[in-house]
């Protein structure tokens, strides 16, 4: 799925692009612990999250993100912003809720991460 088409399907609105219109996202995932970005993160994927601050930033940047999703129209502060540019990641704002969101990207074709287990408390 590509910039566009994110945009269109939840009526949001780019902050920072940092891709081209034809670069595709091939999945998607939710999280407000960052803790599961790190664990579950994959290169090139789409994040939705309610948190504004910087550390999400730093965190998508560590997983290989390539797109955050601010849900529930949350404004990021201007630094969070400003380390997206300098990380390459792609800012987007909905008014839509994490669920509603996440809902309308998967219904459209976007990929989840599929099914997790922990085994022996490890991913």
């Amino acid at each position: 799925m590509n910039i566009q088409e994110l945009l269109e399907i939840l009526d949001g609105t780019i902050l920072v692009n940092s891709h081209s219109d034809d670069e595709e996202f091939p999945v998607g995932g939710a999280a407000d612990l960052m803790s599961d970005v790190l664990a579950f993160g994959m290169d090139g994927m789409v994040l939705m999250t309610g948190l504004t601050n910087p550390q999400v930033v730093r965190t998508a940047e560590m997983a290989g993100v390539g797109a955050i999703v601010f849900v529930r129209d949350k404004n990021p502060p201007p630094e969070t912003l400003a380390l997206a540019r300098e990380s390459g990641i792609t800012v987007i704002r909905t008014g839509y809720t994490m669920y509603e969101a996440c809902g309308r990207l998967y219904h459209a074709g976007l990929a989840g991460l599929g099914r997790v287990k922990i085994v022996n408390d490890s991913w």
